[in-house]
């Protein structure tokens, strides 16, 4: 027991099957253990006195993204902030320049008076979890696929960014007939892999149910009765939105499942919330569910997005909510430069100062032609 108490934590640390380095205030890196080297390839020579920024790690997310820079990096977050974090997947790159993913914590180091005098990160490989993550996307990308006839009158178009590897919003797209289109769009709570199964289920579910659209509140229905049947103990399954567009008519109809409101942008650059409210997917058996109509005019356009384009907060905990989204569509050219998914995705970081979006990022446009 005596040596134990005794022991060098570094001792301790290189015990350890998780890679574990320290830095300074600068990022500087004072300790880097065993596990670290297996893992990357560099030894504890190779790295000490280098910056974590240096052309060493070069961490990037899943979309390609670079983080070593100071705005996107993880641990001068925790280390400027005081407020450690985890990242659920990043890539580093061994000595050998090859790319490893990777779950990674950090959090800030404090001295005796509570400042903070530097940061330290822990990582492990998480290869295996990851080629099973891949094999999910692939399945869960051919879902996603929905190919429509050629319309000179109306045009959809879908842009989707998933909180991990794999997502948990789904949505469909399905032309009925001649003059009618059955869109549905549901946002699952949770992330990650589950989320992932369970969007597989609703794609089941549209598959089967979605000639229902031509009365979308039966349509909802429908999908949550068959939803309550694999959700226990009052929990909601999903919020959702899906509805029919009669382009002959001119007209939409849609029933809502708490989802955020829809926004009718018309042609001259007018933004519309279009509120529909009902009960939340799955949430119990025989839930009402209403039909809401809406006429639209040549050129304009209706944008239904899920509930990670709005509900964000800053480090003040403010929300973003509609009007803030808004604000960040109109600073994009929207609608004149169309959905610009990647930039929509970089204010909304902007926004929350955070690294990565907490939730999937979905938008369906409908454009109403001239």
């Amino acid at each position: 027991m005596d040596n134990l108490l005794n022991i060098d934590a570094k001792v301790i640390l290189d015990s350890l099957g998780d890679g574990v380095y320290v830095t300074d205030l600068e990022r500087r890196i004072t300790y880097w253990n065993k596990a670290a080297e297996r893992i990357t390839g560099w030894v504890c020579a190779d790295i000490v006195g280098c910056h974590c920024f240096d052309d060493i790690l070069c961490h990037i997310d899943k979309d390609g993204h670079q983080l070593c820079g100071k705005e996107h990096c993880p641990l001068h977050r925790a280390i400027v902030t005081g407020v450690g974090s985890e990242c659920p997947l990043v890539f580093a790159q061994r000595k050998d320049g090859k790319r490893i993913p990777m779950q990674v914590t950090v959090a800030p180091i404090r001295n005796s008076a509570g400042q903070v005098i530097g940061g330290v990160e822990v990582f492990r490989d998480v290869s295996p979890v990851f080629r099973d993550l891949e094999k999910a996307r692939a399945i869960q990308s051919i879902a996603l696929q929905h190919d429509l006839l050629q319309d000179a009158r109306i045009h959809f178009s879908t842009h989707y960014i998933p909180h991990d590897i794999v997502g948990g919003d789904y949505y469909g797209i399905k032309q009925l007939d001649n003059d009618h289109y059955g869109f549905f769009l549901a946002d699952v709570m949770g992330h990650g892999l589950a989320a992932a199964l369970y969007t597989m289920h609703l794609s089941s579910l549209w598959d089967r149910y979605h000639q229902l659209l031509k009365t979308p509140s039966v349509f909802a229905g429908k999908i949550s009765n068959e939803l309550c049947r694999i959700v226990k103990g009052g929990e909601a399954f999903a919020t959702g939105t899906c509805g029919i567009v009669d382009v002959s008519k001119r007209e939409i109809i849609f029933a809502g499942a708490g989802n955020p409101p829809a926004l009718l942008v018309h042609a001259n650059g007018e933004f519309e919330p279009v509120e529909c409210a009902g009960l939340l997917l799955g949430l119990m058996e025989e839930a009402p569910y209403d039909d809401a109509r809406l006429e639209y005019q040549p050129g304009d356009r209706l944008l239904f997005f899920s509930d990670g384009a709005a509900e964000i907060h800053n480090a003040d905990n403010k929300l973003l909510g509609v009007d803030g989204l808004i604000a960040i569509l109109k600073k994009l050219g929207y609608p004149e430069s169309g959905i610009q998914i990647a930039a929509v995705e970089e204010e909304l970081l902007k926004y929350s100062n955070a690294v990565r979006l907490e939730d999937d990022l979905t938008f369906i446009e409908v454009w109403f032609a001239d």
